[in-house]
């Protein structure tokens, strides 16, 4: 997309509106004193958060996906005034209260049950017409859920393997001290991010660890980033998929968490071709 200079004050606000459809106070005084800067932002909030005609062919991550992993970890850093926000943006899109509570479970892996509390005040004040951000549906929450792409993704292993936080070494130990903790705690993380399949959630294992990756690296989280993007790639998403989840929390945390996600990724690729080539050194198909 070319780029936008000289804009005024009052034509990036303009923009900025046009295209998310909404905007905080705030941003109009920044705009009046640092207007080059404010539309920096907008055109890369604009496109890691699929915004109108700030979009690109080539993204993979439907607008819903976008909000879900922004709105989480918004309430991650107890933004109580942005989240809701970002909820009326997620009913407008279709979105209702129990997939917005399955993605909150999905953070809560990485940053604790506490956000899910924050998920659930940010989704009563959307709800509150004294609120005064965003446009609220009428009717609130939408009745029936709108399909969009990743509902139907990630839900099938390549191959199979134990997937509880209890075959982690770390927990293996922690199991040695203290057994009951390392089985409770186990079973929260296990159930949150759908360890060794589920019944029915509306988020698959491959999708949920998306929101998780993103949450890890905004935690700068190097390694534990790599194991959790290795699961994602086993249960069918892509590299294009976890670097565009991780850059929706780039408006929050800032420009190195895609840095520290993208050393993630290199480091879970280089594992992936390291196993490939000791199961099968001769280049061929894997058995």
């Amino acid at each position: 997309m070319k780029a936008e200079t000289n804009l005024s004050a009052e034509d990036i606000m303009a923009r900025f509106i046009a295209e998310r459809g909404d905007l905080f106070e705030e941003f109009h005084l920044m705009a009046r004193e640092i207007p080059e800067t404010v539309n920096l932002v907008r055109r890369t909030a604009g496109y890691v958060h699929f915004y109108e005609n700030q979009t690109a062919a080539d993204q993979e991550l439907s607008g819903p996906m976008r909000e879900l992993i922004a709105t989480c970890q918004l309430c991650a850093r107890n933004d109580d005034r942005f989240a809701p926000n970002h909820v009326r943006r997620l009913y407008r899109m279709g979105v209702n209260n129990r997939l917005i509570f399955e993605a909150a479970s999905s953070i809560a892996a990485i940053v604790g049950w506490s956000t899910i509390a924050h998920v659930a005040q940010a989704i009563l004040t959307a709800n509150d017409p004294k609120y005064p951000y965003g446009e609220l549906p009428a009717g609130g929450e939408p009745r029936e859920l709108t399909p969009f792409p990743e509902l139907s993704l990630g839900r099938e292993r390549a191959e199979p393997g134990n997937e509880s936080l209890l075959q982690t070494a770390e927990w293996r130990y922690v199991a040695g001290i203290d057994p009951e903790l390392a089985r409770r705690a186990a079973a929260f993380v296990d159930h949150c991010l759908v360890a060794g399949g589920a019944q029915e959630p509306l988020l698959g294992p491959g999708v949920r660890e998306l929101i998780a990756i993103a949450a890890l690296c905004a935690r700068g989280e190097v390694d534990f980033a790599a194991q959790h993007i290795r699961r994602a790639y086993a249960y069918g998403m892509n590299r294009h998929q976890v670097l565009e989840a991780i850059s929706c929390v780039l408006p929050m945390t800032g420009a190195l968490t895609v840095q520290i996600g993208a050393r993630a990724m290199m480091q879970a690729e280089l594992r992936n071709r390291t196993i490939d080539q000791t199961v099968n050194p001769s280049g061929g198909e894997k058995p």
